[in-house]
């Protein structure tokens, strides 16, 4: 176990400098593009916020992550090509649980973490219709 994490946290500090560094930029970029448009629907629909629905709101969680995984579906298979490349590029091997890992902090996190304040902003901006349904 510890020398998997040691590879691990090795590897995830080689992946700052080595090959297709673009990706770091190129994924969670994506990812806000896709939760900037979807906070901004989810604004005009009157919704809550994204991540505190799915946290607060058990009835709504699972639609909710549903929904977010098919949003951002296209940038995790992206970045999931792009990092299987890279690990055979430096490693010659695939790592699955470094791949899931880097995956999920490049694609869906920044997804989570911008939809919501959006979302905020934009209802800041443009203020509830009367009568909206909330989530």
């Amino acid at each position: 176990m510890e020398e998997w994490i040691t590879r691990f946290s090795s590897d995830l500090v080689g992946r700052l400098t080595g090959p297709m560094t673009f990706r770091l930029v190129l994924q969670p970029t994506m990812a806000m593009f896709y939760a900037i448009r979807d906070g901004l629907k989810d604004a005009r629909a009157g919704h809550p916020p994204y991540l505190w629905t799915i946290f607060t709101d058990p009835h709504e969680r699972k639609r909710l992550m549903k929904e977010g995984w098919q949003a951002v579906l296209r940038v995790i298979l992206l970045g999931v090509g792009m990092d299987a490349i890279y690990q055979v590029m430096e490693f010659r091997h695939i790592y699955l649980g470094e791949l899931a890992i880097v995956v999920a902090c490049l694609a869906f996190l920044p997804y989570l973490l911008v939809r919501g304040p959006i979302n905020r902003l934009a209802r800041g901006v443009h203020p509830r219709p009367k009568g909206a349904i909330t989530r």
